[in-house]
């Protein structure tokens, strides 16, 4: 696929990839051109065996504003079937990244706002600049409903403050963010980089497969009974120890021994 809205950058020889928005003129504002790329740039680089690690970053001031608003005008004179089909497209592209079995880094330099806030929510780890990032969900200033994006809100940072933050429609800074569970990781902008990098080559150090099976272990907990979670986890242990990766890691550990 020919990208037009982002870059992606991937050399065989690194296990680390990344994802540029690239629309710096429009606020990396989502588009279905965007929409289409993202999707396709995760579900790609998440079956590319090369790839341990993906980074997801901006061009410009401004990680992502949300939706175009071009784009919002558009969609508001479409029938329920129209924007039930474009939605769909919004949440597989959340879905694309929240369920890629390789760990996903969000480098957030600068505002991520109503969907680009959504975006970073569903990334594993979330680096922001604290002279610069701002987190908010800003749709019900405008008659909309931030629903896709709750759900994965709420999965993040708990019921309790998602309300604070869906229903006010405040921004708040990156310490703020890192006080609500939202941030993993606060750096000042010099830093920002030096910062990402040093956790994607920590990340690229540990097993594929495993990381992949903790992530889909993370992403399916939700809702269970204890009985049911651990039901799961047993069985995913079990599957855990017939990888590749555990046999080579336990020959080492007892070479070692």
């Amino acid at each position: 696929m020919n990208y037009t809205s982002l870059l992606l950058d991937h050399s065989p020889a690194s296990p680390v990839a990344t994802i540029t928005l690239n629309r710096p003129d429009k606020r990396n504002a989502l588009n279905p051109t965007l929409i289409s790329e993202i999707t396709h740039a995760f579900t790609t680089l998440g079956a590319d065996e090369s790839v341990k690690v993906i980074v997801l970053a901006a061009n410009g001031k401004v990680f992502c504003a949300g939706m175009d608003l071009a784009y919002l005008l558009e969609i508001s004179h479409n029938s329920v079937m129209q924007n039930k089909a474009d939605s769909r497209r919004f949440h597989d592209m959340l879905t694309a990244i929240y369920s890629c079995p390789k760990p996903v880094i969000a480098r957030v330099q600068g505002a991520a706002i109503a969907g680009g806030c959504g975006i970073a929510s569903v990334c594993d780890i979330v680096v922001a600049s604290r002279e610069k990032a701002l987190f908010g969900y800003s749709e019900v200033k405008i008659g909309f409903i931030p629903a896709i994006v709750s759900v994965y809100l709420v999965r993040r940072i708990g019921g309790t403050q998602a309300q604070r933050l869906l229903l006010t429609a405040e921004n708040v800074n990156a310490d703020e963010a890192y006080r609500l569970g939202f941030a993993t990781h606060v750096a000042d902008d010099t830093a920002l980089d030096a910062t990402v990098a040093g956790i994607a080559t920590m990340l690229a150090t540990n097993s594929a497969s495993a990381m992949a099976l903790t992530k889909e272990i993370l992403g399916n907990l939700s809702g269970m009974s204890l009985d049911a979670a651990l039901d799961y986890a047993c069985a995913m242990n079990a599957i855990a120890r017939t990888t590749d990766d555990f046999k080579r890691g336990v020959e080492g550990f007892v070479q070692k021994a």
